[in-house]
C-alpha cells in the first residue's frame, strides 16, 4: 500500500474517533453547569441530583476524548512531517495556545469542581463547571481557526528561503471568515448532541417508572422536555448557521459546494438535489429529487444565482495551479474531491439533523401535561436521538476534510505533497493497527463506563445530610471532599 493512503486512514479514523466524544463534552458542560446552577436558584433537589448524575457522565467522557485527543497532534509530526514543516509557523500557534489556556482552564477548574463539594461556596462551584465550560469553547475556538486555515489560508507571507508559511497578521487567523461561521456552527450542534445525550438517558428512565406521580418521573420528565426543547432550538440555530456557512464555503471553496452537489456543469439557476442515484464515480446520473432552484440560495443567497460546476471549476484550478503534483488519487490536474463521498456525507449530515428535531418536536407533544407516552415508535426513535446528532457531526467533518481534497491547504499544499516521506508503508500500517485496537479497547471502556453509570441511576437524596453544604465562606482547614 501507499503511504499516503494508510496515512490518510489512520487521521481519518483516529479523527472521527476523537470527535465523538467532543460536542458531547463541550454541550454536557454547559447542560451540567445549568441544572447546578437552577438548583442553587430554586432549591429543588432534582436539579442537584440531574448535576450530579450527568456530571459523572461528562467526567467519563472527558476523560476518554482527552486520551484519544493527544495522539491527534503527534500524528503531524509523525506522518505528516512535510506538512508540519510548511504550516508550522501559523498552524502551531493555535494549537499551542489551545494547550496552554484552553486545556489548562478546564483541567484546572475541573478538578476544583470535582473536589470541591462541601469545600467551596455554592455559586463558587457551579462557576467552576461554567468555567470548564468557557474552556471547552476556547478549545474549540483554537482548534477551529488552525482548521479554518487549512481551508481558507489568510494572515501569513511565504518565505522562499525557508519555503515555510509564515504567520504575520494574528488577528486574521484567529478571526477567519469561514472560522467566524464555523465555530457557531460547532458549537451549536455540539450543544444539540448533549442535548439528545439527556434526553435518551432520560426517557429511557422515564419509561421505567412505575408511578408517573413520584419524584423521580418528575426529575426525569424536567430533564426529557427541557432537553428536547434544547435540541430543537439549538438545531435551528445550526440550521441557520449552516446557511451562512454554505455561502462562505461557495465564496472560498465554490469546488466543494459543486462536489456536494455532484454539479458537473455551471447552472443558473441551480436546483438542490434531496436524493440521486447515479453511476460509482458519481458523474452520470440515473435518477433524482431536486428542489428547483433552491442550490442556488443555498450557495448565493439569490434564487436566480449562478452555481458553478466541477468542469468549469477544474478548468480554473488547473490555470491558476497547474498540474497536480504526485496526486495518488487524482489524476494529473484533476482537483476534483471524491464525489460520492462528499455528496451523501453533506445528505447525511442534514438528514441526521432534521430527523433529531423532528424526534425532539415529537416527544415534546408527546409528554405534554404530564404525561408518559407508552408507544414502541416514540420509544425507538428517542432512544436512537442521541446517535442522530452525534453522526451528523461525523458526517459533517468528513465532508469538510474531503471536500477540500486534494488539498492540506487550500491552493497552497497538496495532501499527496504533506505526508512524511521518511516513514514507510509498513511504519505506518504497524501504527495504524496498533492505535485501531487501542481506541476499540478505549470504545468498550467508554461504552461500559457508560452503561453501568446509567443503569445505576441517580442516588437518592433521603435528607439534610445526602445535601452539599453551601458554604458562603471557606474553612481552611476543611478537606477537600470527593464528589464521585
Amino acid at each position: 500500500m501507499d503511504p499516503l493512503d494508510i496515512a490518510r486512514w489512520q487521521f481519518g479514523i483516529t479523527t472521527v474517533y476523537h470527535f465523538m466524544f467532543v460536542p458531547i463534552s463541550i454541550g454536557l458542560s454547559a447542560m451540567v453547569a445549568y441544572y447546578e446552577t437552577r438548583w442553587l436558584r430554586s432549591r429543588d433537589t432534582a436539579y442537584l441530583r440531574l448535576t450530579r448524575f450527568f456530571g459523572k457522565l461528562f467526567l467519563i467522557n472527558f476523560a476518554i476524548g482527552v486520551v484519544t485527543g493527544i495522539v491527534q497532534e503527534f500524528q503531524f509530526g509523525m506522518n505528516w512531517s512535510d506538512y508540519s514543516r510548511f504550516v508550522g509557523d501559523v498552524f502551531g500557534a493555535p494549537l499551542a495556545i489551545e494547550g496552554l489556556l484552553a486545556f489548562f482552564l478546564e483541567s484546572t477548574f475541573l478538578g476544583l469542581w470535582i473536589f470541591g463539594w462541601d469545600r467551596l461556596p455554592g455559586r463558587l462551584h457551579a462557576g467552576c463547571m461554567w468555567l470548564v465550560h468557557l474552556g471547552t469553547l476556547f478549545s474549540a475556538w483554537f482548534i477551529l481557526a488552525a482548521n479554518s486555515w487549512m481551508q481558507h489560508p489568510v494572515g501569513f507571507a511565504f518565505n522562499p528561503d525557508t519555503g515555510r508559511a509564515e504567520m504575520n497578521d494574528f488577528a486574521a487567523v484567529m478571526f477567519n471568515k469561514v472560522q467566524l461561521v464555523t465555530f457557531p456552527h460547532v458549537v451549536l450542534a455540539a450543544y444539540m448532541t448533549a442535548a439528545a445525550f439527556v434526553v435518551g438517558i432520560a426517557f429511557w428512565h422515564l419509561r421505567r417508572q412505575s408511578d408517573p406521580a413520584s419524584e423521580d418521573a418528575g426529575m426525569w420528565r424536567k430533564a426529557v422536555r427541557g432537553g428536547a426543547a434544547f435540541v430543537l432550538v439549538t438545531g435551528l440555530g445550526v440550521v441557520v448557521v449552516g446557511d451562512f456557512q454554505g455561502k462562505v464555503m461557495t465564496e472560498v471553496q465554490p469546488m466543494k459546494m459543486a462536489a456536494a452537489e455532484a454539479l458537473y456543469e455551471t447552472e443558473q439557476p441551480a436546483p438542490f438535489s434531496v436524493f440521486t442515484i447515479g453511476t460509482p464515480d458519481g458523474k452520470t446520473e440515473k435518477f433524482s429529487l431536486t428542489v428547483p432552484n433552491l442550490l442556488s440560495f443555498l450557495a448565493t443567497g439569490d434564487f436566480d444565482g449562478e452555481v458553478k460546476g466541477i468542469n468549469e471549476l477544474r478548468e480554473q484550478y488547473q490555470e491558476t495551479y497547474g498540474e497536480d503534483p504526485g496526486a495518488a488519487y487524482y489524476s494529473a490536474g484533476d482537483y476534483t474531491p471524491y464525489v460520492p463521498v462528499t455528496y451523501w456525507s453533506f445528505r447525511f449530515m442534514m438528514g441526521l439533523g432534521f430527523a433529531a428535531m423532528a424526534v425532539a418536536l415529537w416527544l415534546l407533544w408527546a409528554t405534554r401535561r404530564g404525561r408518559i407516552p407508552g408507544g414502541r415508535l416514540l420509544y425507538t426513535a428517542v432512544l436512537l436521538l442521541p446517535f442522530m446528532p452525534l453522526l451528523a457531526n461525523s458526517a459533517g467533518w468528513i465532508f469538510t476534510e474531503m471536500g477540500r481534497q486534494p488539498w492540506a491547504v487550500f491552493g497552497l499544499m497538496t495532501t499527496a505533497s504533506a505526508v512524511s516521506p521518511g516513514v514507510s508503508a509498513t511504519e505506518m500500517l504497524i501504527s495504524l493497527i496498533t492505535l485501531t485496537l487501542l481506541y476499540g479497547v478505549l470504545a468498550v471502556i467508554e461504552v461500559r463506563l457508560l452503561l453501568t453509570a446509567i443503569t445505576t441511576g441517580v442516588e437518592p437524596i433521603t435528607g439534610v445530610d445526602d445535601l452539599p453544604k453551601v458554604r458562603t465562606d471557606a474553612d481552611d482547614d476543611q478537606p477537600l471532599a470527593f464528589a464521585y
